[in-house]
């Protein structure tokens, strides 16, 4: 007898074969049988036809506090997430020495938008080491298999302290200190290492995040501390690094560098820009490198009031104000010196920067005044024409009038399907860049692999649904070696996505108040989903949740080489 028996389903298996009628049979959390399964099952699902393709693989995910105290892990397994990926750009909470633990949180409110008094409620500190959050980690029992980076920015903070955003160069002490940690995450369980040299990314008060401010020869001699286990990637936002650059790293290692770089996606006022970062990696691994682009397959859309202005903060005249209170932030907003660099700034933007000017990207979403209501989904660029005033102007303006209240939306980047479309389809891509549990307050991209199945495969027909499915699960699960997930076939764990493929998607954001201490999210839900299963246990189905007692995921910790990745075994 069976656990489960899943009767009648159209089987898509992850690995591009094409679609066949199929029942799938469970036993102890593993694919037992597929064809016509005979017999009988403690549970029974009918799929009438339904799809049923294996759960999705987020590689780039920020869940990494919210597991500590939240094991569904929400909102990725309604979205038809299996397996989640943490520690994405070197953010995460471990190591975490007593001494630095508010300020991990302090930064990580910052540069991934969280709730900080949720954070500081929330996460529970009963580990230190890595090893101590991957056994705490088994004790949360979560809903999803999960995998974690270390992180160049934690490791930096853990052994510099405050100085690890003010201080470039580490001295030789404090850089072998960092270098055993890493090989001390790689050797329990690490997938790989995360990193950033982004120009956005900012911590509390303004700082930089630790790693942006370092040099290269930093970030590659922790990349020598992983170690020959014969697995292990490289996740870095790459910013002003070039592709070159990550390249010879990759080389010199025998890595597989996956990067996220705003350059990388697609923009109109440079059209040509995304895609010549994918060419250069194809150029770059034709000659024996590995260097890939996580680009995500929906815009990046960036919901943000005047108090927490984040799109704007890779600007130089917010570097000092980023973190100001809302009363010395009015004062700057108001202040003609401000206003006068923060247009000098647009008129000369460089590459990576998330808002270029482009002032018909930013709509008016929630006025906080009812009198103000007839400006809603209006965008910025069309309010200044009608008043015939400088944009910058009538944006901080109003933010001023409703004391810094009002909602807007900004879609700076991957907007236009036909770009997008180029990238999605480049042999060096690799869609992912979710950001799950990351801006959380503001906006909510969790639902990436339910929108590509939607919009790329179904209305745009961009891909087969066997394509699709195959690059939303094994084709991310083998890149970062992951290998036993992201394909349905006989023994192996059963992560299953069961969906209608005619209605499924996403539903518009919807904002809720149930972090610790009721701070507010973001959060979408599914649509033609019916049943997510995580190693054959039913974590959402049409009723909602599961209840358990204990999340059926797994801390994955044991990894095959990466594909392509020639490092020694």
């Amino acid at each position: 007898m069976h656990d489960l028996i899943i009767r009648g389903a159209t089987l898509v298996d992850g690995t591009g074969s094409e679609p066949r009628l199929a029942d799938v049979a469970v036993q102890s959390g593993r694919v037992s049988d597929i064809g016509q399964v005979s017999g009988s099952a403690a549970k029974m699902i009918d799929a009438d036809g339904r799809v049923l393709a294996p759960g999705i693989v987020d590689l780039p995910t920020h869940s990494e506090a919210h597991v500590t105290c939240a094991r569904t892990i929400s909102p990725a397994p309604p979205l038809g997430v299996t397996t989640a990926v943490m520690g994405n750009c070197g953010f995460g909470i471990v190591p975490s020495p007593p001494a630095v633990r508010d300020l991990i949180l302090r930064n990580l409110s910052v540069v991934e938008g969280m709730d900080l008094d949720a954070l500081r409620e929330g996460v529970q500190w009963d580990f230190e080491s890595f090893p101590d959050y991957m056994a705490a980690l088994r004790g949360a029992s979560p809903y999803l298999n999960v995998a974690v980076l270390a992180g160049h920015s934690v490791i930096r903070t853990a052994v510099m302290g405050e100085a690890a955003s003010e201080q470039k160069k580490p001295s030789t002490e404090q850089l072998a200190r960092m270098q055993a940690m890493v090989a001390e995450a790689m050797a329990n369980g690490a997938v790989g290492l995360g990193g950033s040299y982004s120009l956005n990314h900012s911590g509390y008060g303004g700082v930089p995040m630790p790693s942006t401010i370092s040099d290269l020869g930093e970030f590659e001699a922790l990349v020598a501390a992983m170690g020959d286990s014969g697995h292990g990637v490289v996740q870095v936002a790459s910013g002003a690094r070039s592709v070159e650059e990550l390249a010879d790293v990759s080389s010199r290692h025998g890595r597989s560098i996956f990067l996220t770089s705003g350059v990388a996606m697609y923009n109109d006022q440079a059209p040509e820009r995304g895609i010549g970062v994918f060419d250069a990696c194809a150029s770059a691994n034709a000659n024996g490198s590995q260097v890939y682009v996580q680009i995500p397959c929906q815009p990046l859309s960036f919901d943000f009031t005047l108090a927490n202005a984040y799109p704007f903060y890779s600007h130089e005249a917010f570097s000092e104000i980023k973190a100001y209170e809302p009363e010395q932030l009015k004062r700057a907003f108001g202040d003609s010196s401000f206003r006068n660099q923060f247009r000098n700034n647009l008129a000369n933007v460089g590459p990576g920067m998330i808002f270029q000017g482009n002032w018909d990207r930013i709509t008016v979403a929630v006025p906080a005044l009812e009198r103000n209501n007839a400006l809603a989904n209006q965008t910025i660029a069309e309010l200044a024409s009608q008043q015939a005033r400088d944009p910058l102007d009538v944006m901080l303006d109003l933010g001023l009038e409703e004391d810094l209240a009002t909602t807007f939306i900004g879609r700076f980047l991957n907007v236009g399907d036909e770009g997008v479309g180029r990238l999605l389809q480049h042999e060096s891509g690799v869609v992912a860049l979710s950001d799950a549990g990351a801006h959380l307050v503001f906006m909510c991209d969790a639902g990436f692999g339910l929108h590509f199945l939607a919009h790329w495969v179904r209305d745009r027909g961009e891909f087969s649904l066997s394509e699709g499915v195959r690059r939303l699960t094994s084709h991310p699960a083998d890149f970062y070696g992951i290998s036993d997930r992201g394909r349905i076939a006989m023994d192996l764990p059963a992560d299953f996505l069961l969906f209608d493929a005619d209605r499924v998607g996403v539903s518009a954001p919807e904002r809720v108040s149930d972090l610790p201490g009721g701070g507010r999210r973001t959060i979408r839900r599914p649509v033609g989903v019916h049943g997510v299963y995580v190693n054959g246990v039913e974590v959402y189905g049409e009723n909602g949740y599961a209840t358990l007692d204990r999340g059926p995921g797994q801390v994955l910790d044991r990894f095959s080489p990466s594909r392509n990745n020639r490092a020694t075994t």
